[in-house]
């Protein structure tokens, strides 16, 4: 199963002004780096704990539909399906309603359910359907305090360390415990 980023959040957990107040920069000649590495540390935080932290648009793509009648988002948490595609032997797509789909958005990883008896099956037989998926915790308000504390955190070390190749590193303890509760393993 692949998923693919279709729409990126349209802003970020932490503003300009709260990344420059944190790191007690007062002049504007910075403003374009610390606003690309406020998004690398967001980047980094989805991928370290496997979560989208504001809400985007995500592809899942699928072969066919698993038998045990429910899919694992890759993407957490899960908001809703938004739409859903299967393509017949031509590549043609043929919408499905995503009423169909049965979410359990309290469990992490959320899960996709649906009825065998209400899909249709792909006649094409790599990437046959494609899911849409609006996944994150919602606004930057609605992002958990210790999430955003690491971005803070990675924020400042990229700053401070900026062109030393300190990004090559392993993550630094601190950050890492801020993000181990919120960690999804796959097994």
């Amino acid at each position: 199963m692949a998923a693919i980023l279709i729409e990126a959040p349209a802003s970020e957990p932490l503003s300009l002004s709260e990344a420059k107040n944190y790191l007690r920069v007062g002049h504007d000649a910075d403003d374009a780096l610390i606003q690309s590495m406020i998004s690398a540390a967001r980047i980094q935080v989805e991928s370290q704990t496997r979560r989208a932290l504001l809400l985007q648009t995500w592809r899942i793509v699928l072969d066919r539909w698993p038998p045990s009648g429910a899919i694992v988002s890759p993407v957490s948490p899960l908001h809703e399906v938004v739409a859903a595609r299967v393509r017949d032997a031509s590549g043609d797509a043929h919408a499905l309603d995503p009423d169909i789909f049965l979410l359990n958005t309290a469990s992490s990883p959320g899960l996709i359910a649906f009825d065998a008896g209400r899909v249709l099956h792909p006649a094409q037989t790599v990437a046959g359907i494609e899911i849409d998926i609006e996944a994150g915790y919602g606004a930057a308000s609605d992002v958990p305090a210790p999430l955003l504390q690491a971005i803070r955190l990675l924020l400042a070390r990229a700053y401070e360390y900026r062109g030393q190749g300190e990004e090559d590193k392993a993550m630094p303890e601190g950050i890492a415990s801020l993000l181990a509760p919120y960690r999804l393993v796959s097994l």
